[in-house]
């Protein structure tokens, strides 16, 4: 064979080898079973005197690093019915879920995890991280600090389904920002306090069932200049939860003044919930 025919064989042999590899090599992943993992869900459950837009600037963030994302409102009735109400919610999300809360959703998140094997990581954002038959209004009290007094609060009754009354509380306009949230411009802060959703002010003397966060890992955004829940006691909770801590300077709406302290955070419990 001349030389020039030969090389052409060899030529022609290489890259049919080469070939014939980058074909197996699909083969051999989906041999070995070895696919890429979905990202967890990420669920976002807001607290009393917000809705759920206060997570805007975190879900943006989250879904552009391809989480999928569902901020669910949060009723604000009772820690039992609100908590039932976002366990439902979980049970219909498949795979493995990230859950977090924001000040009073901080208590929902803490019972409606409870009993789910989906929920794969706590995440606290200056929020209530409650023990068994402790209150929010116990744990608010726990260290000095606070300014969501009973004085700081506008009732406003309304009818129940059983003919009673029950009261919701609203911050007071002119107090909203500095207790909520100092460290946002006071326009922004004006529209809040204007569109804000009360809680039952029977939530804060309800006692919270077993806590999700004793088998579930959990992690805390800790805001260090909070009026409403002192900062000592979201280090309190923390410690107590064993969860991973990061401190960073905000008002109690961290997740608006610090979206990407935040939104790390919660990427941090995602990373480990999918391993």
């Amino acid at each position: 064979m001349p030389a020039s025919a030969s090389r052409r064989s060899l030529l022609v042999g290489t890259a049919l080898v080469a070939a014939t590899a980058l074909a197996a090599t699909p083969a051999a992943s989906a041999h070995t079973g070895q696919q890429p993992q979905p990202k967890p869900t990420v669920v976002l459950v807001h607290g009393a005197f917000a809705d759920a837009s206060g997570w805007a600037e975190v879900t943006r963030r989250l879904q552009r690093s391809g989480h999928t994302v569902l901020a669910p409102a949060n009723p604000l009735r009772s820690v039992d019915s609100d908590s039932a109400y976002l366990a439902s919610i979980l049970q219909t999300i498949p795979g493995p879920i990230v859950l977090v809360g924001h000040s009073y959703g901080g208590v929902v998140i803490t019972n409606a995890a409870a009993g789910n094997p989906n929920v794969k990581a706590l995440v606290y954002v200056a929020a209530f991280a409650p023990d068994e038959g402790e209150t929010v209004y116990g744990l608010q009290g726990m260290f000095p600090g606070t300014k969501l007094t009973e004085e700081a609060l506008d009732l406003r009754p309304y009818p129940l389904p059983d003919g009673g009354v029950s009261y919701d509380g609203y911050v007071k306009p002119a107090l909203f920002r500095d207790i909520f949230a100092g460290d946002l411009p006071a326009a922004t802060a004006a529209v809040m306090a204007t569109a804000q959703r009360p809680g039952d002010a029977h939530t804060l003397q309800q006692p919270s069932g077993v806590p999700a966060w004793r088998s579930v890992p959990s992690w805390y955004l800790v805001a260090r200049n909070d009026n409403l829940i002192p900062a000592a006691t979201q280090r309190f909770m923390a410690q107590r939860a064993g969860a991973r801590t990061v401190e960073v300077r905000a008002s109690h709406v961290a997740m608006i003044s610090q979206p990407d302290a935040t939104t790390d955070l919660i990427k941090a419990a995602a990373r480990a919930a999918a391993r």
